[in-house]
This record gives structure tokens, sequence and C-alpha cells, in this order.
């Protein structure tokens, strides 16, 4: 293990992180507001940490290796969200405790968008902001932006993207380099924050608004300015742009780089993880709407319709935006919600969940293993497309599965013994395992009620479902730390 570089590489990343609470500052001062003191104090408590890093190991050149990259993405993403929280801690017009103000640094950064905070419609712009900015940086993840910028610095990037980039098949560069392919995707990604806003705006939105709406859409965080979530602007409109968006952000963002670089649609309909994934919403969408229909949740067809379209997209992708107290909807329509949110969106995406993938292989691998009971001396291959998955992935695939259910049996018996009710339990570690955000029960509204233990346990989840389990777990095994 190369401790000297991974201390040089947090330094540098905590110095390029601190500049990220600036830009609060300036907005409460154009908002004529008396809130900028506290970012000022984490963004100097913020560089002065990653200069005590840097400064005794800046000299070091030796090369990062893939565990390297391992202890650098899990360690900074808990030192990160650790001094994201300061600003929120040292904030009066919050008056946060620890646990709280890092629990909605991690819930930002990991895009859950889980809360602890109420009165947001009465708190200064600048705070609104902040929590929004966390979910856009996390949401394409800081450490791929850190990819296309620390090559300048000295450092290879190659180790970092395999240890952060979400999805089963890790090694697929959408150009020869890697620096070049973090800034391709971030070009993408910066593009539709812009179209998101830019829509937000010509639907009604104010431009604070719209800009804060369209990080933490293209993010799938969920994060709002207002308590009320995307319901409190009660437009047609506005809802519409977010499902928009929030299906376009849970698509494999390497199709979309794809289709800015040709010029051509066809990539989407090419690939099996899309169609699977819009096959998914699109039957999801359905069941809810008729679900709402049949119970007369709603006075008319068009608000049943409407709410029920938005929900099912929110909630499946992961991103959390609410128009109506879904929980509260009749029948087995909140359940089925939380258990979409266990598919969520594509590899590659912003979303949370399993992802769209590794249920189509582990739907496939199952009927392989019906065919065999009839044929059980053929050769069946476990096919995406027309391509042939190698069998490593559908073992790592498998793996995960497995890995998951332990873990989430785990937090689900952690979050009881706290006190919570089956129901709370259950959906709480749902909404920040998959980075989901509202959950049901107790959690339906936030995580305000939970105690200190049951948040920390929540902020586990966050940080496992954010770095895909095994980048976290992996460095409790004895044999990641063997020579």
């Amino acid at each position: 293990m190369n401790w000297t570089v991974v201390q040089r590489i947090l330094g540098l990343l905590l110095m390029m992180f601190s500049l990220t609470m600036l830009p609060p500052a300036l907005i409460s001062l154009l908002f004529d507001e008396q809130s900028w003191l506290p970012f000022i104090e984490g963004f100097g408590l913020t560089l002065l940490a990653g200069l005590v890093l840097w400064l005794p190991v800046h000299r070091s050149r030796k090369d990062l290796r893939l565990r390297d990259g391992f202890v650098v993405v899990a360690a900074f993403w808990t030192v990160l969200g650790t001094f994201g929280a300061a600003p929120l801690y040292f904030s009066p017009d919050l008056s946060m405790s620890l646990t709280d103000a890092v629990f909605e640094s991690i819930s930002g950064l990991t895009t859950t968008g889980a809360t602890v905070m109420t009165g947001l419609d009465d708190l200064p712009k600048s705070i609104l902001y902040y929590r929004q900015q966390l979910q856009w940086l996390g949401g394409m993840g800081i450490i791929v932006l850190a990819v296309a910028v620390l090559p300048m610095l000295g450092v290879g990037g190659m180790q970092l993207y395999r240890a952060e980039t979400p999805g089963p098949v890790k090694d697929t560069k959408l150009t020869p380099r890697i620096t070049e392919t973090a800034k391709a995707l971030w070009y993408v990604y910066l593009a539709f924050t812009l179209t998101c806003a830019i829509s937000y705006m010509a639907a009604g939105m104010n431009w604070f608004d719209a800009l804060c709406h369209a990080f933490s859409t293209v993010a799938i965080g969920g994060f709002s300015t207002h308590d009320l979530s995307i319901g409190y602007f009660d437009s047609t409109a506005i809802e519409l742009v977010a499902i928009i968006f929030m299906f376009i952000a849970g698509i494999n963002f390497s199709l979309h780089f794809f289709a800015w670089r040709y010029i051509s649609i066809k990539h989407y309909s090419q690939d099996p993880e899309f169609r699977g994934y819009t096959v998914i919403l699109i039957a999801l969408s359905i069941l809810v709407i008729f679900g709402l229909l049949q119970q007369g949740s709603y006075d008319t067809a068009g608000d049943a319709v409407l709410n029920g379209l938005f929900q099912a997209v929110s909630i499946a992708t992961t991103t959390g935006f609410t128009t109506a107290d879904y929980a509260a909807w009749p029948a087995a329509l909140p359940v089925l919600l939380i258990f979409a949110s266990f598919i969520g969106g594509c590899a590659g995406s912003t979303a949370g969940g399993i992802k769209v993938v590794r249920w189509l292989l582990i739907y496939k691998q199952g009927v392989r293993e019906i065919v065999r009971l009839v044929h059980p001396s053929a050769e069946i291959p476990v096919k995406l497309g027309k391509k042939a998955v190698q069998y490593r992935v559908v073992d790592a695939v498998w793996g995960f599965f497995s890995v998951y259910v332990v873990v989430f049996s785990a937090m689900l018996v952690a979050m009881m013994a706290t006190g919570l009710d089956q129901v709370t339990a259950f959906s709480a570690v749902a909404a920040t395992l998959n980075n989901l955000g509202p959950g049901l029960g107790e959690v339906s509204s936030g995580f305000m009620t939970l105690s200190d233990t049951a948040k920390w346990i929540a902020v586990a989840g966050m940080l496992l479902g954010r770095l895909e389990i095994f980048t976290l777990l992996v460095l409790i095994t004895p044999t990641f730390w063997r020579h």
C-alpha cells in the first residue's frame, strides 16, 4: 500500500473540494443574506486539512495502484462527507448536531436525498443552494471529476475511475484515455444540467429554483428548495420537465455520449439495458396509475395519471422527488414503488439501486438454469443483446446480489434494534442503501425523528449504496491487506 500517494491525493482532493464552499457564500451576498460566514469557515477548515495532508508528501511520485484507488475512494467519500458537513454544522440558522450535519452532507453527496431538515422555505438561499450543489457534485461522482484534473497534477486516474464507476463492467472506456473519458462524461452531465435548468425556467420556475432543481434532477438526488418538493409548484409543465429529465438521468451516460459524438440515437435502441429500463418504467407507471384509478384516489383521471407517472419515475429512478404523499396511497402501491427502487436505473447513470443490467443478467441466468433442466448437457451462454456475457461477470453479479441481501438484512436488524417498527426500518434501509431518499412509516417525510444510532446506520447505508458495497467491503477483507 502506497500510503504517501494516498495521503497526497486525499490532500489534493480536499483542497479542491474546499473551493465548492465559496459559491454558496457568493449566493449569500447576492441575496443580501448574513449567512456567508459558515461557508468561509468550512472553506478554511477543509483547505487547511488538505494542506496538512498534502505538504509533507507533495514530492511523492509513486504510481497509484488499484488497491490504492479503493482506499482513496472510500476514504475520500467518508472524509468529504464529514468536511462537507462543516458549513451546516457552523450555521446558526440550522443549529444542527454533528450527526445531523454529517447525515445531510452524506445524503447530498451520495445523491440519496434523505433529509433531517424542515422549514426549507424559510432557510437562507445559500444553504438551500449548498445542499443542491452537494448532490450535483456527487451525481456523476466527484472522483470522476478529479480524474479529469489529477493528471495535470501528476496523478494517474484509471485506478480511481475503476473504483468509483457504478455497474458490473468497469473497464469500458468511451475514449482511449481515461482523462478524456472523465471529461466527456462531465461535458454531457453539464449539458443536461443547463438544458434542464432552462426547461424548468421555461415551465415557470424562477432562475434560482430552476438551477437548484436542475442540480438534483440530473444528479437523481431529490433534494428540493421547498418542503413540498416539486409539489410546491403545482404545475403540470414543471412535473413533465422533471419526468423527462429523471428518465434521461437514469440512462447510462455512455449512451448519451455516443449519441452526442455520432449525432445518432440508434445506440439507445440497440442497448438491451436501455430497453429493459424503459419497459420496467412503462409497466410500473401503468400499474401505479391503474391502482390509483381503481381506488379513486384522485378527483380526475388526469390527476391520477400525472401523479402516478411522476411518482413511478421518481421512485424507480431513485430520484425521490414527490408531488404527493405516496406513502399514504392505498393498497400495495407504496410497497410496489419501494420495491421498484431496488431495480434503480442503468449502470453508468447517476441512479441508485442494484441497476437494471444486473437484474437482466439474474433473469437470464435463471432462464438458462430452467432450460438446463431439460437439456443438462447443453452449452447455453448468457447473452445481453447478441453478445455472450463472460462467466466472470455473471458470477460477479450473483456475488453482488448475495452480498447486497446479507448487508440489507444486517442493516434491517440493526435498524429494528434501535426501536423502529418493521415498515419504517425496512423502508429506511431501502431508502438509504438504494440511494432513494423518502421511505414509509416514520421516514416518509424525513429522517429527523430517528435516533442518532439509526442515523449513523443510515449514513453507512448511503455510502455502501453509492459505492456499490464492494468498494467499501473490500477494505475489511484480509486478502486486501496482504502483500
